[in-house]
C-alpha cells in the first residue's frame, strides 16, 4: 500500500480510542494533553494536519512541526517515547505522531497555567484522570508480591459499594477519608475485587 492509500485508508477509521485528529498545531499544550492520554491508555497516534471531518489542511510550516517535539519533550514528564513520520499527498504535508502505551504512567502534561495533569483515552476524547486512576498507577508500580489486607476499612468500603458510584459518593457513604478511599480503591481495581468505567461524564466504581 502506497503512503496515499495508507493515510486515506486511516482517516476512513474517523476518530476514536487510538486514533485522534489535529487540525493544526497552535498550542503545545494541547497537543501535550493528546500525547498524555495517549501514553496513559493503549497508546494512538495523532494525524496532524487532518480536520476532524476527516478533509486535509496539511501542517504549515516547520514551526508547527517544532512544536510537536515541544509537547512530546518539554511538556510532558515523564518523556514519553513518540515517533514523527511525515506524509507528502495531494499537496499537503501531514505528520503522524505515534505514542505508544507508557510503561511509567502517569504520563503529566503542562496545561496552560502551567499545572502537570494526566490524561486518559476514552473512545475518541482525553478526559482528565481520576485521582483512584492516579493512585492506580502508582500501585501498579509495585512488586506484584504486593497482597492487600482485608480489614474492616476494605470491608466497610466493600458493603457500600451496591452499585456504580462516583468517588464523591464513595467518601460520603463509606465516611472515611477521601485519600484512604482513593488509596483502598487503586489496590481493589489492582487485584480485581472493584472494576472502574467513565459514565455520564464521571469515573464511577463498582465490585466486579
Amino acid at each position: 500500500m502506497d503512503d496515499k492509500h495508507y493515510l486515506l485508508s486511516l482517516i476512513r477509521e474517523g476518530e476514536h480510542q487510538q486514533q485522534d485528529f489535529k487540525y493544526r498545531v497552535a498550542d503545545a499544550c494541547k497537543l501535550a494533553k493528546s500525547v498524555s492520554a495517549f501514553a496513559n491508555t493503549d497508546g494512538g497516534r495523532l494525524l496532524i494536519g487532518v480536520r476532524d471531518d476527516g478533509h486535509l489542511s496539511g501542517v504549515r510550516s516547520e514551526e508547527e512541526i517544532f512544536m510537536m517535539h515541544q509537547a512530546a519533550y518539554r511538556y510532558c514528564k515523564p518523556e514519553p517515547s513518540i515517533s514523527f513520520d511525515t506524509y507528502h499527498i495531494e499537496g499537503h504535508t501531514i505528520v503522524i505522531a505515534t505514542v505508544p502505551p507508557s510503561a511509567k504512567r502517569p504520563v503529566y502534561a503542562k496545561d496552560e497555567e502551567g499545572r502537570m495533569r494526566a490524561f486518559v483515552r476514552i473512545k475518541d476524547e482525553n478526559i482528565l484522570a481520576s485521582p483512584v486512576l492516579l493512585a492506580l498507577w502508582r500501585e501498579s508500580q509495585k512488586p506484584r508480591g504486593t497482597v492487600i489486607s482485608y480489614d474492616d476499612a476494605v470491608r466497610h468500603l466493600l458493603d457500600v459499594m451496591k452499585e456504580n458510584l462516583t468517588l464523591n459518593q464513595i467518601v460520603r457513604l463509606a465516611k472515611l477519608p477521601r485519600h484512604k478511599v482513593v488509596t483502598l480503591l487503586a489496590r481493589l481495581i489492582r487485584f480485581g475485587t472493584v472494576r472502574w468505567e467513565y459514565e455520564g461524564q464521571q469515573f464511577r466504581f463498582s465490585l466486579s
